[in-house]
């Protein structure tokens, strides 16, 4: 998988879990409990999914610019 693409998938999985996690802490005060938690639940694990991400990306090496070419 490209660098690129993990990136996109951190970005996408920390902030979308933290956004689901905020809204399940507005449900459980409207009075659905099973609702958010449930929405709490999955957004923690798609925010965790997103930390574990960025080790991954961090143990990736980096891409070649351009392959070099001797000097003439």
């Amino acid at each position: 998988m490209k660098p690129s693409t993990v990136e996109t998938w951190v970005w996408v999985l920390l902030y979308g879990g933290l956004l689901m996690v905020s809204v399940g802490v507005f449900v459980r005060r409207g009075g659905a409990p099973g609702l958010a938690w449930t929405l709490i639940a999955v957004g923690g694990a798609a925010a965790a999914a997103g930390a574990a991400l960025v080790v991954v990306r961090a143990r990736m090496t980096p891409p070649e610019a351009s392959p070099r070419r001797p000097p003439p």
